[in-house]
């Protein structure tokens, strides 16, 4: 009988850590990653894109099963097309929490995920999207972000870092919203208690595999929660300082093919 593998499940983070700069998946990677799963581990994306920005990349690597989007809000079948769980934010808690923080630092500038899988990102003006490859649709007015449920709320600043303003406004929100920073120029405001962790605990107990056999990859604060709940995380070497002092490892780059590295040890044949 083979051997039970190292982690039955690979969690891994997609922007600066699965993908690289171009938003391309190298072959080596996905060399590793298909070795796991022939070893009997799952591949589980958990990602802060929203589902329907998620969809071409799942199907480029192959994935038909679950997926963990909207930093935790939604937990996807690729396979079916389908949320199996999502969690909306409040219209009002939102537009509460945005004025708070607006109290504090003066105006910022916001953008929306709409909830299901067909789902827009809904830009105001004088937001800039830090991917400038996602697609997004610019609204005249910041009422006009409301028009359908939301998952989450993206801000920016002109001029406070995503440190700085990550931290104001989670001084300023309290438990109106979670607060995280999931990549630059991506400060993001998502339902109260609602973690990449909630969902990737979600996902997992759907497939019956426990935190302590799942490995995490990630490389910004919105992983510290994944990796407090997996078995193991581990740092790409351009992760956040936040995330480093909390990983159990830390991996080469995601241009390096980090992942891969740590995968290769883990999982040495097949």
């Amino acid at each position: 009988m083979a051997a039970p593998p190292a982690f039955a499940l690979i969690a891994t983070d997609l922007d600066g850590t699965l993908l690289r700069g171009d938003d391309t998946v190298s072959d080596r990677s996905l060399a590793a990653l298909a070795r796991a799963t022939r070893a009997g581990a799952r591949h589980l994306v958990v990602t802060g894109r929203p589902a329907p920005r998620v969809r071409p990349l799942l199907d480029g690597l192959g994935c038909t099963g679950l997926a963990v989007c909207g930093q935790g809000a939604q937990v996807y079948d690729a396979g079916a097309d389908r949320m199996l769980w999502s969690v909306r934010l409040d219209r009002e808690l939102a537009e509460t929490a945005l004025g708070k923080i607006e109290a504090e630092v003066g105006q910022v500038y916001a953008a929306v995920d709409q909830d299901g899988v067909d789902g827009l990102t809904l830009i105001e003006p004088g937001y800039l999207m830090p991917h400038p490859t996602l697609p997004a649709v610019r609204v005249g007015r910041r009422d006009d972000l409301w028009c359908e449920p939301i998952s989450k709320v993206l801000l920016r600043h002109h001029t406070l870092s995503d440190d700085e303003l990550a931290a104001i406004a989670r001084s300023a929100v309290g438990s109106l919203a979670t607060v995280t920073m999931s990549g630059p120029g991506t400060v993001e405001l998502q339902p109260c208690g609602v973690t990449k962790a909630t969902g990737l605990a979600l996902a997992a107990d759907h497939l019956g595999i426990a935190a302590g056999q799942a490995l995490a990859f990630g490389d910004m604060p919105n992983d510290i929660p994944m990796f407090d709940w997996a078995g193991r995380g581990v740092a790409m070497a351009n992760a956040h300082p936040e995330l480093k002092a909390v990983a159990d490892e830390i991996t080469t780059s995601n241009e390096d093919d980090g992942i891969a590295v740590v995968l290769e040890r883990l999982f040495p044949t097949d």
